[in-house]
């Protein structure tokens, strides 16, 4: 304990907040090279929140780079969560709807959990989902304390949401030193990443056995972070949950079906009548945010060349991206609750057949073994599914097993009663209170998990197979199976009512969204999103490079 820490003590100690004797360990005061910081003790736990990791660029600094801050001086009080970034609200009959929460446009705050006798920990950086517009690393389904007890260093943060956190434009690229806009909510991970380089270790964290791990556009993040070289060597593991390699929008060019990002900032600031970026930059930031949802601005990253160099999934094949272990996964019912990612099922079943076969052509019969026209509904539901995030989860461990790296796919497939019966088996995110274990403070519509030995005992093995995998990137947990590696047999785990191992997941579902992505990446004026199944464009003609996978 240093001479500070020891003044620091004594005066919270006259103040009545600590003991004087306390070792800083369980006392809740660090010192890393950010400044002094007062925390809570929380059992064996040491949790520090609302921690400002850089200066935010708000008002007429909007849409800037974040910059690290200063060393504050004396002790910042950390024991609440910083303002949830500004957003939109959640439609209040979401399951995903939470009560309302303090929001700001200075949000960029991180909050941590740390064994109190943590000396060198893995630590488990957690990114937040929610399209890029919703969510907050307050959430009570994100709270670090179970993860922290099996021995990691828990950090979730914050990072610019919406329009203040992804626009592009014209203007914005011309006051950049290198040209570029957008991807500012990705700066703002990288920067969150670069804090905890420099400060972990004060809190019993090893900076570098740090893993990035996210859900949904949480997941998306994560593979953005390792397609940029920005934040190369930030990392030692990765885990991508329900995680969607997309057709990402190129800064000054229109190309996979898409207008280039910056000019869809145009469209966005025609839509809004701002005649120029400053004017977008006096707007009040709530009312911003609302404006550019109600005018459909889709908050993305943006291929600039320097953040983001080429699409992720040109990055994935030359084989540029992070070589790190990778754990990755989806569930079984993902569009059950996203249904808004799904048309409705046509009135006959002849209308599905052909909508298919006048969309996948050549490879119409592959597609309807895989999704009959018999269970049409079904069907529907299991295409966006697979074309999204089982093709996306699969891709990436097969590319990281390709550059020598074992690497982890799971697959979801749990149910419980208040889920099964809202028709919601398995639904997106459903894995979360499992990694977490916080089955006890999900939202207020979230199916109710009861508290029976099935659920403890599924999430005692998920948060011991995470955490295992997050200290030496092979997970493992307790009694339960062993967690094959991808490898060569294409081995995956299934969380069913409990762990077991399996080979081939969903046969043949890869290698035919393999072969379509790969002919409208070819082609290059179809993107790879959400236009698949009955929604479709007719598929182009196959390439010599897209050969039958």
């Amino acid at each position: 304990m240093n001479f500070l820490q020891r003044v620091v003590i004594v005066s919270l100690t006259l103040a009545g907040l600590s003991c004087a004797t306390a070792p800083i360990e369980s006392s809740g005061i660090a010192d890393p090279p950010a400044g002094m910081l007062k925390g809570a003790v929380d059992g064996g736990l040491r949790v520090f929140k609302g921690i400002p990791y850089a200066a935010a660029p708000i008002g007429e600094a909007r849409w800037k780079a974040p910059s690290s801050l200063p060393r504050w001086n004396g002790v910042r009080s950390a024991t609440e969560f910083g303002p949830a970034c500004i957003q939109p609200k959640v439609p209040a009959a979401s399951i995903y709807h939470a009560p309302d929460m303090p929001s700001s446009e200075d949000c960029l705050s991180l909050n941590i959990w740390a064994p109190a006798d943590a000396k060198n920990a893995p630590v488990f950086f957690w990114i937040h989902g929610g399209a890029f517009w919703y969510g907050s690393s307050r959430e009570s389904l994100y709270d670090g304390a179970r993860l922290a007890q099996h021995g990691v260093v828990v950090v979730t943060i914050n990072y610019r949401l919406g329009v203040l956190g992804w626009l592009a434009h014209p203007e914005l690229s011309a006051e950049s030193p290198d040209a570029i806009s957008g991807n500012y909510g990705l700066l703002d991970q990288i920067q969150a990443l670069r804090w905890v380089r420099q400060n972990i270790g004060a809190f019993g964290g090893d900076p570098a056995n740090v893993t990035i791990a996210g859900e949904s556009a949480g997941g998306l993040s994560v593979v953005y972070l390792m397609a940029s070289p920005a934040a190369r060597g930030l990392f030692a593991k990765a885990i991508a949950q329900s995680s969607y390699m997309i057709s990402t929008p190129e800064l000054n060019a229109g190309k996979h079906g898409s207008p280039s990002a910056e000019q869809s900032g145009r469209d966005l600031a025609t839509a809004l009548h701002a005649a120029d970026v400053a004017a977008l930059r006096k707007m009040e930031a709530g009312a911003l945010t609302n404006a550019a949802a109600a005018a459909r601005f889709g908050p993305l990253g943006t291929i600039d060349g320097k953040v983001l160099h080429r699409q992720l999934i040109d990055v994935f094949d030359r084989g540029e991206q992070a070589k790190v272990p990778v754990l990755a996964g989806f569930n079984s019912g993902e569009i059950r609750s996203l249904r808004i990612l799904a048309p409705p099922a046509p009135a006959k079943i002849e209308d599905y057949e052909g909508a298919i076969r006048k969309g996948y052509r050549d490879v119409a019969d592959r597609f309807l073994s895989l999704y009959p026209a018999t269970t049409m509904a079904e069907s529907i539901l299991a295409t966006t599914r697979d074309a999204m995030y089982g093709w996306t989860a699969q891709r990436l461990v097969r590319k990281q097993t390709a550059l020598g790296v074992p690497s982890y796919l799971y697959f979801f497939d749990h149910g419980y009663p208040a889920a099964d019966a809202a028709g919601l088996h398995g639904f997106h995110a459903a894995e979360l209170p499992y990694v977490f274990g916080t089955a006890a403070r999900t939202p207020p519509l979230w199916p109710k998990i009861p508290q029976t030995p099935i659920e403890t005992e599924l999430a005692d093995a998920m948060l011991d197979y995470w955490t295992s995998f997050a200290r030496s990137g092979e997970p493992k947990a307790g009694n339960e199976p062993d967690w094959p590696a991808f490898g060569s047999k294409s081995a995956y785990m299934a969380f069913t009512d409990t762990p077991h191992p399996a080979q081939d997941l969903l046969p043949g579902t890869f290698a035919l969204h393999e072969e379509v992505v790969c002919r409208r990446r070819a082609q290059g004026d179809q993107a790879w999103n959400w236009n698949v199944g009955i929604l479709s464009p007719p598929l182009p003609d196959r390439t010599a490079s897209c050969a039958m996978q």
